[in-house]
């Protein structure tokens, strides 16, 4: 039998019996485990990385699975005798279906509808731009870069892709671009759509520089991290530039800061993948996945290989 702690119950039942599989419940947050004979540390929905260096004092883990796409901070605190691996295609639709959200939003005038509507005024919109006939360029073309660019092709746009390095394109574009192909494609576009992973080569990846090249009246959508985009260069831009966060540097987001009253910017408080598809996708994949070690394979979407004794 392999010892599978989980965080909380809800998830717990959600997932239910696997064949091989001893289920325990473990809050990270709330003190350190009493069961050392834990395998398998399935992390907390939120928070993984400032609660996962509790994993350090469990002689038998192996494996840590994250429900998070991203990783950042996790290599920090977990051992690297322990494995990781992150939730990869949960949160395609439920992100790709925001993206395509604040787009139309920012684009139609929405949060200028709301506005009025909260002081029971009707206030004509004028006339706003359609996201039809638009130049799209999604920065970061993974999995849920592709579900995002499945969801735009829809609305009559032009496509654009890039990711880390030039590869052959898909039903959905030609060629994908290399990520050093940016100077020269931003100001070619009209609605730029960030998720790139965390990382150094990505930290504040949308610059004084980045914002500068795009073209005026443009809509940058950042659904990827906070740090992925330089907060001052955001609130210099904004007017000139359209921009739609769900993530923002610092997050949560003070009260009062010049972000929230900048012009032309709309900001969800990271709610990208928190739907009611989170639940039954996230249970889906747990039951793959510990099926899966129980029978005693490597796991699928590994971001870090478990070490073998």
């Amino acid at each position: 039998m392999v010892v599978v702690s989980f965080p909380d119950s809800l998830l717990l039942h959600a997932v239910g019996d696997i064949s091989g599989v001893e289920a325990v419940l473990w809050d990270l947050v709330a003190g350190p485990a009493t069961d050392e004979r834990i395998e398998v540390v399935i992390a907390p929905y939120l928070g993984a990385a400032q609660a996962l260096d509790a994993v350090a004092d469990l002689p038998a883990c192996r494996l840590v699975q994250l429900q998070s796409a991203g990783y950042d901070g996790v290599f920090d605190v977990v051992p690297e005798r322990i494995g990781v691996a992150n939730a990869a295609g949960v949160y395609d639709a439920p992100t790709a279906e925001l993206a395509l959200g604040l787009t139309l939003a920012s684009l139609r005038g929405i949060p200028d509808a709301v506005r009025s509507g909260d002081s029971a005024r009707w206030v004509p919109l004028g006339q706003r731009t359609s996201l039809a006939d638009q130049r799209v360029l999604i920065v970061g073309y993974g999995s849920v870069g592709t579900a995002i660019a499945r969801r735009f092709n829809a609305f009559d746009v032009s496509l654009t892709a890039v990711a880390s390095r030039a590869r052959a394109g898909d039903d959905l574009v030609d060629t994908v671009h290399g990520i050093d192909e940016l100077p020269s494609l931003l100001p070619d576009h009209d609605v730029v759509v960030v998720i790139v992973p965390l990382n150094d080569s990505t930290h504040q990846l949308v610059d004084e520089a980045f914002l500068a090249a795009m073209p005026e009246g443009a809509l940058l959508v950042n659904v990827a991290r906070g740090p992925v985009a330089d907060t001052d260069a955001l609130v210099r831009h904004a007017g000139r530039l359209r921009i739609a966060l769900d993530v923002t540097d610092p997050e949560p987001l003070p009260d009062g800061h010049p972000l929230w009253s900048a012009p032309d910017v709309l900001i969800t408080p990271h709610a990208g993948g928190n739907t009611t598809a989170l639940l039954p996708r996230m249970a889906e994949l747990l039951r793959e996945q510990l099926t899966t070690v129980a029978a005693g394979d490597a796991p699928r979407h590994l971001v870090r290989p478990i070490v073998k004794t």
